[in-house]
């Protein structure tokens, strides 16, 4: 497995735990918890969300010269 790779696979997983953590959150605040840390904690998961696919974006973009194996 080449660096390149690995680096796609961290950023897909890392964007797909951010997606997931952002939605429990927000939907820990909308049933009932009404807790304005739940509230924040899915906003920013999401916005990290959102970087890691401008990232991603990138770094594809820069490295599509290089081969995955």
């Amino acid at each position: 497995m080449s660096l390149k790779s690995f680096h796609v696979f961290f950023i897909v997983s890392a964007f797909l735990l951010s997606v997931f953590l952002g939605g429990w959150s927000l939907n820990e605040y909308v049933t009932g918890s009404k807790r304005l840390g739940d509230l924040i904690l899915g906003l920013i998961s999401l916005v990290g969300a959102l970087g890691l696919l401008v990232y991603g974006r990138y770094f594809l973009k820069k490295l599509k010269n290089i081969d995955y194996f």
